[in-house]
């Protein structure tokens, strides 16, 4: 083993970080293209206004989503019980002083989401914003044809 050896008989001391840097470079482009398609949501039909917003994409947000079937998500958790909503939202919204979305689905009839806001209301949560579609067509009124 010459090649440890340097000059006479002093021995060589340097690291070759070369294959480390190549491993993390690696590592970055792998988590930089998989975590967009880790966090896609869940699949809600919007209702569409003429005024819409664009959401902030700050962390200091919630979103409560109520679909189609009735089913009711806290972020991507499920929650089981509406009843429950209450502790969950005073929990992990109120407490860490964050805004809640809520984005329901269009054809989710109008009793569940007002049940769903008495227990937004019952939370103490005072920054709400619901989320919404704008139209594709510049006609407010048009809507989809049924597929």
């Amino acid at each position: 083993m010459g090649s440890s050896l340097g000059n006479g008989n002093k021995f060589v001391s340097e690291i070759n970080v070369t294959p480390f840097v190549d491993v993390m470079l690696v590592l970055l482009i792998i988590f930089m293209v998989a975590t967009p398609m880790m966090s896609q949501g869940l699949d809600v039909d919007l209702p569409q206004t003429k005024q819409v917003a664009a959401l902030a994409t700050e962390s200091d947000n919630m979103m409560l989503t109520v679909r189609r079937d009735g089913k009711i998500f806290l972020d991507e958790y499920p929650i089981d019980n509406i009843e429950d909503l209450e502790g969950y939202l005073t929990t992990l919204v109120k407490q860490k002083n964050k805004t809640l979305l809520l984005q329901a689905d269009k054809s989710v009839p109008y009793g569940l989401v007002v049940e769903v806001m008495g227990h937004i209301k019952g939370a103490g949560i005072e920054k709400l914003g619901v989320v919404a579609d704008k139209p594709e067509s510049g006609n407010p009124q048009a809507t989809p044809k049924p597929k």
